[in-house]
């Protein structure tokens, strides 16, 4: 690595001409890879709901539906609307009540479960059937003309009126979310370096790899919003300590090479390679983790992240090299007296009154555990996004004039007759919430055939394989009252045809809380037994794994704990995703402490004195970086309106800190406590023996 440092050092001017024409590429993947708005296009395709929509779009060539509020409004300006919505290009086709009968036929003498689904009072309601699916670009251009088409009198709900909502949003928030988490990493950067122009250099070569990984995503084909939201952040908080070991190392290295700069920073990157790669391998198996999850969505995190962390490590060691060396004279320059006071007497008070730390997590434990285990998620896709989106406010507007809240889609299996449907239909209506079913069969009553619907709703509503029939919910989205009544409905469908199935929304989402809660318990597993093999290869020891990851749950378990005892219901992805990346980003910290801690005992240091100096000598490292994971998503998770994203920042962000003083804090004091076990169940913590002959016989010291 000396060698290749050298090679670094030398050609330190291409390297920076280099990592200008990266970006080229790197923007080029960036703007070219698509972003997916739509949360549950993550689930697996093993699903039935999932199959069924895939079903929906082959053979009715339709994939997703907003229901379309109108009112105030003469019932053939209405028809003049729907004509003009249905030639806006990717809706395939508008359904209304002249769908089952001619405009000219009073609507009192229509079936009174169709007056009353379309109509109540001076409003009705026109569902748009759309050729692709709820999250596909097209689909969202489509309801972005659909809105310029309609007027203040119209309200379009349905999910993909939320997907087109969440895009816009996600859009116009994006570049403040890397403005903000910039900004307030200078802030740390400028207090905790003593150069004023280091801040810049490290923020620009983090930003470079930061593109590169977003550029590097075009491999993949898309990415979450959440993800491309996250990226950012997250790169930046977990990778500004890599940049801050090799400035100081380098500086180390001057002054050992009596200013041989060249040297100095060959050494510094064989240095920082060997710490950093280590020390990257647990933030790496935290993200990796992720990729375990049956809900996709954190695959798509897990490798965007991984490859973030190890793109940020290469960059550390060969882009960032080179811009220090350029602009060595100018941090020279601007170089400063430190910020960041001398810590001995805190460090000092820490480790001397370690019985305090004990007693406070003896007494925070259980609430914590407690908290966490407990703490309110909701799946509500919507419920994370402002309520005055347009998306929000005809949802509103849906369960103010029409009592609806849901539309479950049913795909019936051809070969029932009309008089089938229909009793069929009838027991779906007896469900508790259900506020009607209808099909085509309900157009013209039980024992007519089928011959006599109209051709062009038959068409529309039916394919070679399957039928499908429309059932109206009292009930929202991911409550229990709803996921209690599309159990009943699909058993009530089951009993008629196995073959046949119960889709959309809701049963997407009642899906993805029962895939999720699996998740959950199958993420947190992997990331603990990854980092806990991690730690146990690189101390060699069996009691160590065992404290640090103790430790760090402990943080986690605190800061889960927070929103329960707040009341606050959290997004169930944050809760999926916390905990490895809390794990995975943080437990390096305790592996600072330690890794001195193992140094100063194998030197033959007593216990107290050991921790007293591991602790002093990774104090300071060990804020600065809390304090950079902190500043990069702290900011974001104040002002992001998605909640989605607001959330999981705002959890990092107190996990950065929470985890900070509970290293500081209680890790040192379970040293104090386990000593002799660490010492007898690990390599290298005891004084190294060394063979002096005394009086003609071997004394081991």
């Amino acid at each position: 690595m000396v060698k290749f440092g050298r090679l670094i050092a030398k050609h330190k001017v291409i390297i920076v001409i280099l990592s200008f024409l990266l970006l080229i590429p790197s923007l080029f993947g960036f703007v070219n890879t698509r972003v997916n708005y739509d949360l549950l296009s993550y689930l697996p395709d093993t699903l039935e709901t999932v199959s069924g929509q895939d079903i929906l779009v082959d053979e009715f060539g339709m994939g997703a539906f907003s229901m379309v509020i109108v009112e105030d409004m003469e019932l053939k300006d209405v028809q003049a609307l729907k004509e003009q919505m249905e030639e806006v290009e990717h809706v395939k086709d508008v359904l209304w009540y002249d769908s089952f009968a001619d405009i000219s036929i009073p609507m009192q003498m229509l079936p009174a479960k169709i007056k009353d689904a379309f109509n109540n009072g001076d409003s009705t309601m026109m569902v748009a059937l759309f050729d692709d699916t709820t999250s596909a670009d097209d689909t969202m251009k489509a309801i972005t003309e659909l809105r310029k088409m309609v007027n203040k009198q119209c309200f379009i709900s349905g999910m993909s009126g939320i997907v087109t909502d969440i895009k816009n949003l996600s859009m116009q928030e994006m570049p403040i979310y890397v403005v903000i988490a910039g900004l307030l990493s200078l802030l740390v950067l400028c207090i905790a370096m003593d150069s004023f122009a280091v801040p810049f250099i490290f923020l620009w070569c983090i930003g470079l790899s930061i593109i590169y990984n977003l550029g590097s995503n075009i491999f993949l084909g898309e990415i979450s919003y959440i993800t491309q939201a996250l990226t950012a952040v997250l790169q930046l908080g977990v990778t500004m300590d890599y940049s801050i070991f090799l400035l100081n190392s380098y500086e180390e290295n001057k002054e050992r090479f009596e200013n041989d700069k060249v040297r100095a920073m060959a050494h510094a990157i064989s240095n920082t390679f060997k710490s950093v790669a280590g020390s990257s391998v647990t933030t790496v198996a935290g993200f990796a983790a992720l990729c375990f999850m049956t809900f996709a969505l954190g695959k798509d995190i897990g490798i965007v992240m991984s490859k973030g962390v190890v793109i940020g490590v290469i960059a550390t060691v060969t882009i960032l090299p080179a811009y220090i060396l350029v602009f060595d004279k100018i941090i020279e320059k601007t170089s400063h007296k430190a910020f960041v006071p001398d810590l001995s007497k805190v460090s000092d008070f820490i480790t001397k009154h370690y019985i305090i730390a004990l007693v406070l997590f003896a007494i925070i434990l259980f609430p914590a555990v407690y908290g966490n285990n407990n703490v309110e998620v909701y799946y509500n896709i919507d419920k994370s996004l402002p309520q005055t989106l347009p998306s929000a406010v005809a949802n509103k507007k849906l369960e103010k004039d029409f009592n609806m809240n849901n539309v479950h889609m049913v795909l019936l299996k051809n070969g029932l007759t009309s008089k089938e449907k229909n009793a069929m239909l009838s027991e779906i209506e007896e469900v508790k919430g259900v506020k009607w079913a209808l099909g085509m069969s309900s157009v013209i009553g039980p024992g007519i055939p089928d011959s006599m619907i109209p051709s062009d709703l038959s068409e529309m509503l039916k394919s070679d394989n399957y039928e499908v029939e429309f059932v109206c919910s009292d009930y929202k989205t991911a409550t229990d009252e709803v996921n209690e009544q599309i159990a009943s409905i699909n058993k009530i469908v089951k009993k008629y045809s196995k073959d046949s199935m119960v889709i959309g929304e809701a049963p997407l989402t009642k899906d993805l809380a029962d895939v999720t809660d699996v998740d959950l318990k199958n993420v947190n597993i992997a990331s603990i037994a990854a980092i806990f093999v991690i730690i146990l290869i690189v101390f060699k020891s069996i009691s160590l794994p065992v404290i640090l990851v103790s430790v760090i749950e402990f943080a986690i378990c605190v800061n889960m704990a927070i929103p329960y005892y707040s009341g606050i219901t959290l997004p169930f992805v944050a809760s999926i995703v916390i905990g490895t990346i809390q794990l995975g980003a943080t437990v390096d910290y305790a592996i600072l402490m330690t890794s001195k801690y193992q140094k100063e005992r194998g030197k033959g240091a007593s216990k107290k004195e050991a921790i007293m100096l591991a602790h002093e000598s990774s104090m300071r490292s060990i804020l600065i970086s809390g304090a950079s994971f902190f500043a990069a998503t702290f900011g974001v998770g104040l002002y992001s309106k998605i909640d989605m994203i607001s959330s999981l920042c705002t959890l990092l962000s107190r996990g950065a800190i929470i985890s900070t003083v509970v290293v500081l804090c209680v890790l040192p004091a379970m040293f104090m406590i386990f000593d002799p076990i660490i010492c007898k169940t690990s390599i290298g913590f005891g004084p190294k023996k060394e063979k002096n002959i005394v009086n003609g016989g071997i004394a081991h010291e």
